[in-house]
């Protein structure tokens, strides 16, 4: 068989096992062992446990445990309510001021939680009930919701962009300032299309949300809250932008004055919830963890049946603009998407990806924000889709139709900057450039 009917072979079985449930990371590992054992026999898989461990050793990776448990930690807190409470009280008078609030809450909790269903959980559990008791339709309530976790996963810090970095071997630090301005964009997206929705919907309808007014007293009393998580974000970014500190030292500062705040300023002196919140965040980084090694088994495998080498000499010689490619690659990302995880998506697909997106004049850290927004749009688009399930949990009076028609328009937004990044690529490479200078191809 030739490498690249080999690849077709793995595909079709990767695919059908991961159909099955199995998790991720025992599926990859099945699919990697059983492959090379057929066509390079019992030497060939002697290596792969050393293999497996040897890819968890890098330094980098504590910083994603370190993260998690940072997540966590604020996500096991009334810190998304008292989040949410605080953006409402200063943005109530805004047309569609209360789903503002929310995106608000949701871009700023993402970059404290890093997680996309948590973000979702924390704030829709009390953002869509709100929305929904002020006259906000089903569909905008609970799809901005499930578009404004998606942030989670591009806002630093993020633990996708830390497994990108370490699957391309590129500079941690340097992504989480590539999702910055992206970020902030995305998040602006999301509120300007809301604020339209939303004034349209009142105007034809003839409703009025404000129904509560808060005082200036109102507006500041919740600020002590949450101000000390904002500033721990921003603490972070400043050490890690300023070269003061590497993303894991960085990761395990955050963490701790974290679950520090959180047990003094919510009075979590209970040491079952603290043993849950690290119960909790071992369990999550150590499944990560699992993955990593089993798609580190998976790459070796491509490699070892010169599959990786084969598709990338394929598309190589592909007569096609490199638009066209990109255009290919985005497809082949969105599809993805729709079946598996971030985090699988990019372990298994980025060490194939980035030799040809860098051999077609992109920048790797630009791609990144562009693989990160495609992983996005799966997280809000089935069958998959994980972030419908979670507000689809929260809200069982909400069928799943009426959230996947909500988030549909953010979809279209997330599509729309897709383009627009891709035609203004500075937009994403400006301020890491500006900060650090300019990579040396």
């Amino acid at each position: 068989m030739s490498p690249l009917e080999i690849a077709s072979l793995i595909f079709i079985v990767t695919i059908l096992v991961l159909a099955t449930g199995v998790p991720i990371a025992f599926g990859l590992g099945f699919v990697s062992v059983t492959f090379i054992f057929f066509f390079e026999g019992l030497d060939g898989i002697l290596g792969m446990g050393e293999m497996f461990f040897g890819s968890l050793s890098e330094f980098t990776l504590i910083a994603i445990p370190m993260f998690i448990l940072m997540g966590t930690a604020v996500s096991s807190s009334p810190t998304g309510k008292d989040l949410y409470k605080a953006l409402d009280s200063w943005l109530y008078k805004v047309p569609g001021g209360l789903v503002i609030a929310n995106l608000g809450a949701c871009t700023i909790f993402s970059a404290l939680s890093g997680s996309s269903p948590a973000t979702c959980a924390a704030i829709g559990k009390m953002g869509i009930p709100e929305m929904q008791k002020k006259g906000y339709p089903d569909t905008i309530a609970t799809g901005s919701i499930a578009a404004g976790g998606t942030l989670g996963i591009l806002i630093p810090p993020s633990v996708t962009m830390i497994v990108y970095g370490v699957a391309t071997e590129t500079s941690i630090g340097r992504l989480f300032i590539a999702g910055v301005i992206p970020g902030i964009i995305l998040s602006s997206l999301f509120m300007l299309w809301s604020i339209f929705y939303i004034s349209r919907y009142n105007k034809k309808n003839n409703i009025k949300t404000v129904t509560k007014t808060y005082s200036l007293m109102d507006k500041l009393r919740l600020l002590p809250k949450v101000l000390p998580f904002m500033i721990i974000v921003m603490t972070i970014l400043y050490i890690l932008y300023g070269g003061l500190a590497t993303p894991s030292e960085a990761s395990g500062v955050g963490a701790l004055f974290c679950l520090v705040f959180v047990v003094l300023i919510y009075k979590m002196w209970d040491i079952k919830k603290i043993w849950n919140i690290l119960k909790s965040s071992m369990r999550e980084s150590t499944m990560i963890m699992m993955i990593i090694g089993a798609s580190a088994l998976f790459s070796y495998a491509l490699s070892s049946l010169y599959i990786t080498q084969s598709m990338a000499e394929w598309i190589a010689v592909l007569d096609v603009n490199k638009w066209v490619l990109l255009a290919i690659v985005n497809v082949f990302l969105l599809v993805a998407g729709f079946f598996l995880p971030p985090v699988a998506v990019i372990l298994m697909t980025a060490p194939i990806l980035i030799p040809i997106i860098i051999s077609a004049g992109f920048d790797p850290y630009w791609f990144a924000v562009i693989l990160t927004i495609n992983m996005e749009i799966g997280l809000i688009t089935p069958p998959v889709g994980l972030n419908l399930y979670v507000i689809n949990g929260i809200t069982p009076n909400v069928s799943l139709s009426t959230i996947l028609r909500g988030a549909f328009p953010f979809v279209l937004i997330m599509m729309f900057s897709i383009v627009l990044f891709s035609i203004f690529p500075e937009i994403v490479t400006w301020l890491p450039n500006k900060m650090l200078g300019e990579v040396q191809q």
